[in-house]
């Protein structure tokens, strides 16, 4: 199963404060062992909501909100992508994560085709399969 595991922002983050050199190494040696074990996709650190554009849809309209978002509560700081056997195993991977000082970190299972049901038909899964595949040949 994939998983997305979500790092909350904090104030330090929205505010543009990067890690220090030591965080960034512990970091790096996690991350290390997570692309060796084959469970990290992918993953990044997101800049500060200062720094974002979102775009509201209502019917045919569009409206461009430009950041910071104070008023939202939860924000991402940053993410990763997980390829785990079962949501206990990304759970344990994610307690082994170099954080502290309260952080907090959502892990949620991405769909997968089988999640889709009928819906999802024949037609759909062959153009999704192919659009995967374009992805990966640009990697």
């Amino acid at each position: 199963m994939r998983v997305m595991v979500i790092v909350k922002a904090s104030k330090e983050s929205e505010a543009g404060v990067l890690p220090d050199a030591g965080i960034l190494a512990k970091m790096g040696r996690y991350n290390e062992q997570l692309v060796k074990a084959g469970v990290m996709l992918g993953g990044d650190g997101l800049q500060p909501t200062s720094k974002a554009t979102r775009v509201r849809f209502s019917g045919e309209s569009r409206t461009v909100i430009d950041g910071p978002f104070t008023e939202t509560k939860e924000l991402i700081a940053g993410y990763w992508l997980w390829q785990v056997r079962s949501m206990d195993e990304a759970v344990e991977w994610l307690k082994r994560a170099p954080f502290d000082g309260g952080t907090e970190v959502e892990i949620r299972p991405v769909y997968e085709a089988a999640d889709l049901g009928e819906n999802f038909t024949p037609e759909l899964r062959e153009r999704d399969q192919r659009l995967r595949e374009q992805i990966r040949g640009r990697q």
